[in-house]
């Protein structure tokens, strides 16, 4: 199994309480941290504009400014975005973005990418926000260009919802040109969601990675209609790695856990959050994958990662504030599930070297 962690952006209320003037220095010192850990193979952030639960005036900061901005302090661990919604930038532009950013971090780039969902800040925004139907034509529309800017240089589509000439999209990546890359799109491609109809369509198109429902029955469930979608197609299903966000709430002790999980509910409280938004999402949490002892955690990867589930990416609410979750994650949960990639497989890391 391959691992990623999100670094805390303010989006879930992460950074509530720390002093703005103290962000940058927090989330740029859990990148390097990540960096220096060869075993995190990725780092993430949320692309959205109003906090959840519910929107407020804490922090939440831009994912693609982000990505520069961690570019450029760290060396080696891959740069993501879970994901980042098509109809905010104009898909040309964002091209160009990608690709200037996947030369900036010297071709260390994921571009995840979805439909996008939040009404309150797509009105908030200006965005509008159009019927599901629509959205997804904007991302199918949207890949096609990315596909096209990155492969070729230049991107022309006459669509629906996005007409480009000609967009040229020089430098292209490093990924793909003078670096591996994904062999499809040269920037690996992450699409992100688990509508069964169109979503997973577009990803067995295009994807090098899917990200849709962790759970056991969700993953199984979503999984065997990407293969139906790929039989579609004309994909092979294997091409496509799957891969899944995790809440990870990890005790030594089944108090330890509940103790975690006390914690984020003060968190939220002291943030300002109704109790009964808090109430809402305990339970959920609570019912996860990676919520439990190393021991159940490592239980409940293992059978995601015989059902295809090969990537996990991991939330840790704490991080900001208290690392030993993650330090206790590092330390029993991902040496049992870490596998040294065999010299004859196709082990999806066209960017990576072997590991030691």
């Amino acid at each position: 199994m391959r691992f990623g962690i999100f670094v805390p952006q303010g989006w879930r209320m992460d950074l509530a309480g720390i002093d703005p003037a103290q962000h940058w220095g927090v989330m740029a010192g859990l990148a390097r941290r990540a960096d220096a850990n060869p075993e995190w193979e990725s780092i993430w952030v949320y692309d959205h504009f109003h906090t959840v639960p519910m929107p407020s005036q804490e922090a939440t900061h831009e994912a693609w400014t982000m990505m520069s901005a961690f570019a450029a302090v760290t060396g080696r661990v891959r740069l993501g975005q879970m994901c980042t919604c098509m109809s905010y930038r104009n898909p040309a532009y964002l091209a160009k973005v990608a690709a200037t950013v996947d030369i900036v971090s010297e071709g260390r780039l994921e571009m995840g990418i979805g439909a996008g969902w939040y009404e309150h800040e797509w009105r908030a925004y200006g965005y509008g926000f159009p019927r599901a139907g629509e959205r997804l034509a904007a991302l199918r529309e949207g890949v096609e260009i990315f596909r096209q800017a990155w492969t070729t240089g230049s991107a022309t589509l006459d669509g629906e919802h996005y007409q480009v000439d000609g967009a040229l999209c020089y430098p292209r990546p490093l990924q793909g040109t003078s670096a591996p890359g994904a062999p499809r799109n040269g920037i690996p491609m992450w699409v992100a969601g688990g509508g069964e109809k169109v979503t997973l369509r577009i990803a067995a198109e295009y994807a090098d990675y899917t990200n849709f429902d962790g759970s056991p029955e969700g993953f199984a469930t979503k999984s065997a209609l990407l293969q139906q979608h790929c039989a579609d197609v004309g994909r092979d299903f294997g091409e496509i790695v799957r891969s899944a966000n995790y809440n990870v709430f990890i005790g030594e002790t089944e108090k330890e856990v509940e103790d975690r999980l006390a914690w984020f509910a003060d968190h939220m409280r002291q943030a300002g959050v109704p109790e009964s938004k808090i109430d809402e999402q305990l339970p959920g949490f609570r019912n996860g994958p990676a919520v439990g002892t190393p021991e159940q955690i490592v239980e409940r990867l293992s059978a995601l990662q015989d059902m295809g589930m090969t990537y996990a990416i991991t939330y840790f609410a704490e991080s900001a504030y208290d690392l030993s979750g993650v330090e206790l994650f590092e330390r029993e949960v991902m040496p049992a599930l870490l596998d040294e990639p065999k010299a004859d497989a196709h082990e999806h890391r066209w960017h990576l070297p072997g590991r030691r």
